[in-house]
């Protein structure tokens, strides 16, 4: 299966800032010789030997996360803001065919929604999966006047859409892919979803605030992470803002490293970015959970910052 980020932002969109960007001009120029300017050689190697938060971007949009299986089809997780540019710039599907998974109904996971071009073809076919009953009454709240233009409203786009209700403890497949559900601690709830190809097992577990008993092994829901390939956990605090966010619903950098160790989890990618954070701090961030990794015994553990565009092979 392909992963590709689309939106990896918390609670609410964050574009870039003039001044974010004329500091990322300025720490490149500090960092730049005569020879980075000999040739486009040179200064192509320059441009690549800058870092993320410099030369690129982790992203403002909010949550959204398409997945390829290997018999084809798409899967897209959440509704944020990504979703347009998925829409936008993405591969669309010949068929015309959109599986959506959400993971629950908070304004950044489905905000992206109503402008999702393909809602609006009406070849297009839509599924909606969710473990909440009323899915499709929250999306037609969503898309109701005052608050959306009556011709993009509900009515216009509910025809090309069906709903699955899920439970937890009942497997299912699509794909080709074997799919769990696993409901997390989160005001209002939020699901995580576990999907597997070729015993390789992908997790999306957004808006999380792991408790201690998700720690515990002899509780046998938790083994629901059990050995994940790859796992995409809400990490959004530093530990002082954890602190004073308690049941907020999200977690601190190291206490998600030590739930991915707890489970064997082989690749860790940080998700759910706090929007105050620049992309410097979330550099920072990421640099503090490597050195948290390595005096911890965590070395088998590989740690990675979610950012939008990235694709992984799975």
């Amino acid at each position: 299966m392909q992963i590709k980020f689309w939106g990896v932002r918390g609670s609410l969109p964050t574009p870039l800032r003039g001044e974010q960007i004329q500091a990322k001009l300025t720490a490149a120029i500090a960092r730049m010789n005569p020879k980075d300017l000999e040739s486009s050689e040179s200064k192509m190697r320059f441009l690549s030997s800058l870092p993320e938060w410099i030369y690129g971007t982790y992203g403002g949009n909010t949550p959204c996360v398409e997945l390829k299986p290997k018999a084809g089809g798409v899967i897209l997780l959440d509704c944020g803001t990504g979703l347009r540019d998925y829409a936008l710039y993405g591969e669309q599907p010949e068929d015309n065919h959109y599986s959506i998974f959400l993971s629950h109904f908070h304004w950044d996971h489905i905000q992206g929604f109503p402008f999702f071009g393909p809602s609006f073809n009406p070849k297009a076919r839509i599924d909606l999966y969710s473990t909440d009953p009323s899915t499709l009454e929250f999306f037609e709240r969503q898309s109701s006047t005052p608050f959306f233009p009556p011709n993009g409203c509900w009515n216009s786009v509910k025809n090309q859409i069906t709903f699955h209700l899920l439970k937890e403890g009942q497997d299912m497949e699509l794909y080709g892919l074997k799919i769990r559900c696993h409901k997390m601690t989160h005001p209002g709830e939020s699901t995580s979803f576990s999907f597997e190809e070729d015993n390789k097992k992908f997790i999306y577990c957004t808006d999380a605030e792991l408790q201690e008993s998700d720690f515990d092994k002899a509780i046998e829901r938790n083994y629901f992470f059990q050995d994940a390939d790859m796992l995409v956990l809400d990490s959004q605090y530093t530990n002082p803002e954890a602190a004073k966010k308690v049941n907020w619903g999200h977690n601190s950098v190291s206490r998600s490293i030590d739930f991915a160790a707890n489970w064997g989890v082989s690749r860790l990618f940080f998700f759910h970015h706090e929007p105050a954070y620049s992309d410097k701090k979330l550099d920072d961030l990421y640099s503090a959970g490597l050195n948290y990794v390595k005096y911890h015994g965590s070395e088998n553990l590989k740690l990675y910052m979610s950012r939008e565009g990235q694709v992984i092979d799975l």
